[in-house]
């Protein structure tokens, strides 16, 4: 049994101390200084080893610190890196002849022992010798590929999070990798936006608890662990909240909203002490999110204590003239800088523009010295200056040792979606008795769409397919798979479609491996539709069709709409794009050998027109109430805040995820009626309430159930969430067996942001639900006093 806890609050920064201390009876903001996230960071040993190099360094030495490059230095530019090339970007920079010179301080996505060594010698042998910090999108697996990040958080497993990140780790720093660009812990309540696939979905509280077990994981207890990389948590902030959840687009929200929703997740990963951070491309409230000083210092460093430094997007500091708050490079070099983001990625602007800056009085070198202090910090804790190469031999492939492990990361992430139910037996899993098997679809035997957007090397032999893995295992028990490609991912040509019927015909069970191809769920993959692609619908219509059990494997990097398959389809699991071990893995789970435990962390919709659609809305003063909002408005369901055309609720809500057994809930409840408000409002407290329940599995099988809390808050200054997740726990038992799960509630879990920005207790009424969905029913209550 794993239990998670929410982060606990740090104090807040200076120029809120003495309104929390009004409002809270709280210390002075004299008494309530910012503490260093990050203990490594603060030691006062490299600070003596920072100053004593800075106090060396020229202003060229200085400036190389603060850039970044790839190995072709920005030439030949094109496409989307072409659109906000500046003159000097389009010349080709001599990344070499910088890294000899000592004037590059990293380097993205130069990957592998030997070129790293190359560009590792250039820098050593510069005059100071300052080592290169090498940099990738290492988003879920080096060369042994997990699920994406959507995927893994439907395990609710943060332990695992922090196993297949190490694993992840180890293998990247035998290429030279030191430097990881995750975790993405991005809020993504909008399917639409493409980049859901590599966060932990809509909420905070568990995004939070993903956040820290990257953390942990990537950077372990030591950053000078030659097994260890430095984490740069993206995308900073509220990326996620991208208007229509198209790619790149403007966010606008309330400070309370972007507080309780958007940012926990950030803040758990600065507490847990990650080591970097990325800006957003995006802007949030009318300001660039690499040129807000808000975000960056206020919140970012003097509430929370980052203490380690900021890299812009990929020449997000050169779009600041795109997003129009800059007319010119120096201006967005002197906004970016201002703001407190330390690295430009690629938009070769510090560089050139800063000596001007410095020149003409509108930069001060205090404020250039203090960005290069901060990169040169992480060097030196990651022990750069004394391991500068790649360590151990060489990561290739996939590790054949490190297969388990990714194998279980995507057992644990399928979410069984459906199995049976409205008068039909449940299909899965599926027994000797199946003698013929169809395989039907085009996620079928696709090696390079197992991997997902972000999938490493891309070495596709490494992969195990659904044909291999379901082969084998037909094979070992004395049946037959008939494979049939039906249809192409994105086609409308129907020429495989026969085939595909014959082969379900001659099958006792057909499984269709249906979804998304893996470039459709990732940066620049946001949809307006979100249907299967192509004529996928259309062939799995006519599978249906012949009658014969169909299984339904939905590959995906975000929530689809299924509404017919749900209507027509006995078996519908989602198994998201499942890396190396992905045959294998959709084997063991199809055929019993594990059961299915993944918990839905988006809401799957009904209609896109729903989107974005959450579990934790906000209730409205004309509630539908118990009226059936599968039927058209009439009577009492019509001015009330509904559809006319489909229901408000999720098709498969938050939380939602069968097993191969069932469980029931019972008995909830609460340790006190009554807590006194100034005992809840202590900022220290953790135990204010205990929650307990009882947990039974109620089948014939062994099974794991993510159990959860969830809490509302009624009475309070401002509209609270009808229901929000405070904790959960995976509890394995065998059938008919009980336990007693406990849960507490603290002034985390009870707190929420008021008008004032301020993170408090007030005296109101709470409800409690345990249970394995966001839709759990058994409920206790009590209230928070005077």
């Amino acid at each position: 049994m794993r239990a998670s806890s929410r982060f606990l609050p740090r104090p807040r920064a200076l120029f809120l101390a003495v309104s929390l201390a009004t409002a809270l009876g709280s210390a002075t903001a004299a008494e309530v200084p910012v503490v260093p996230a990050n203990a490594q960071l603060a030691s006062p040993d490299i600070e003596k080893k920072v100053n004593a190099l800075l106090a060396r360094m020229t202003l060229s030495e200085k400036m190389g610190q603060l850039v970044q490059y790839g190995s072709d230095g920005g030439a030949a530019l094109a496409g989307a890196d072409a659109i906000a090339a500046n003159p000097e970007a389009r010349a080709h920079v001599d990344v070499m002849a910088l890294a000899r010179k000592g004037e590059l301080g990293s380097m993205l996505n130069v990957v592998g022992a030997e070129t790293t060594r190359r560009y590792q010698e250039a820098a050593l042998h510069s005059r100071l010798g300052i080592p290169l910090l090498f940099g990738a999108d290492i988003i879920h697996g080096y060369r042994t590929i997990y699920p994406v990040p959507l995927g893994l958080s439907a395990s609710w497993d943060p332990s695992l999070v922090e196993d297949v990140s190490r694993m992840s780790a180890a293998e990247a720093v035998t290429g030279g990798v030191k430097w990881f660009y995750s975790p993405m812990v991005d809020i993504s309540r909008d399917a639409r936006w493409g980049r859901s696939t590599e966060g932990a979905g809509e909420d905070a509280y568990l995004g939070a608890a993903m956040a820290r077990a990257y953390i942990r994981g990537y950077q372990g207890k030591d950053l000078a662990d030659p097994e260890s990389v430095a984490a740069s948590v993206k995308h900073f902030a509220a990326y996620g909240a991208a208007e229509a959840g198209r790619e790149y687009n403007t966010t606008d929200m309330s400070d309370v909203r972007l507080r309780q929703v958007y940012l926990p997740p950030y803040r758990a990963a600065v507490e847990a002490g990650a080591a970097t951070m990325m800006s957003a491309f995006n802007s949030l409230n009318g300001v660039p999110a690499t040129a807000d000083r808000y975000l960056m210092t206020d919140i970012l460093r003097k509430e929370w204590g980052f203490n380690g430094f900021v890299v812009s997007d990929y020449t997000a500091v050169m779009e600041l003239n795109n997003h129009g708050i800059a007319l010119d490079a120096a201006t967005a070099t002197l906004k970016a800088l201002n703001a407190g983001v330390e690295v430009d990625m690629m938009s070769h602007y510090y560089d050139t523009e800063i000596p001007g800056l410095l020149k003409d009085g509108r930069l001060s070198m205090a404020t250039v010295d203090e960005a290069v202090r901060r990169v040169l910090r992480v060097k030196f804790a990651l022990g750069l200056f004394e391991r500068p190469y790649a360590q151990g031999t060489e990561v290739t492939k996939a590790v054949d040792a490190n297969r388990p492990l990714a194998r279980r990361a995507a057992e644990e992430s399928f979410v069984l979606l459906k199995n049976g139910g409205d008068g039909t037996s449940a299909v899965l899993p599926l027994d000797g008795r199946v003698k013929k098997l169809a395989l039907i679809g085009p996620l079928a035997d696709a090696a390079g769409e197992m991997q997902g957007a972000w999938g490493g090397a891309k070495h596709f032999p490494d992969v195990v397919t659904l044909r291999a893995g379901l082969s084998q295992r037909m094979k070992a028990q004395g049946g037959e798979l008939i494979y049939a490609e039906g249809t192409g991912i994105e086609t409308d040509s129907e020429t495989g479609f026969a085939e595909a019927k014959k082969a379900a015909a001659q099958a006792d069970v057909v499984v269709m491996a249906l979804g998304e191809s893996s470039r459709m769920s990732g940066e620049a993959g946001s949809r307006a539709h979100l249907d299967l692609p192509g004529n996928q619908q259309k062939l799995l219509e006519q599978i249906v069709a012949t009658g014969k059990p169909v299984v339904l494997l939905v590959f995906s990097g975000r929530p689809l709409v299924l509404d017919w398959a749900d209507r027509h389809v006995p078996a519908i699991m989602a198994v998201w794009f499942p890396g190396t071990e992905a045959g294998n893995a959709v084997a063991n789970v199809l055929f019993g050998d594990v059961a299915p435990s993944g918990k839905l962390t988006m809401s799957f919709p009904y209609a896109e027109g729903q989107e974005p659609l959450y579990y934790n809305q906000f209730p409205t003063g004309r509630p539908p109430g118990d009226a059936d909002l599968r039927k058209p408005p009439g009577g009492d369901s019509t001015f009330v805040s509904r559809y006319i055309d489909v229901p408000n609720d999720a098709l498969y809500p938050f939380g939602h995820g069968l097993s191969y057994t069932t469980f029931g809930y019972s008995d909830v409840q609460v340790s006190r009626r009554r807590v006194p408000l100034g005992e809840a409002n202590d900022r220290n407290a953790k135990q204010l309430v205990t929650v307990t329940a009882t947990v039974k599995n109620t089948g014939s099988r062994a099974g794991t159930e993510v159990v959860q809390l969830y809490v509302r808050n009624l009475g309070a200054s401002l509209e609270q969430p009808v229901r929000s997740l405070q904790g959960f726990q995976r509890v394995t038992l065998k059938p008919g067996e009980s336990r007693r799960v406990t849960f507490q509630l603290g002034f985390p879990e009870l707190s929420f942001w008021n008008a004032r920005s301020e993170e408090v207790v007030e005296p109101t009424r709470y409800t409690v639900w345990v249970g394995g969905s966001s839709t759990a029913e058994q409920q206790a209550g009590f209230e928070v006093s005077p």
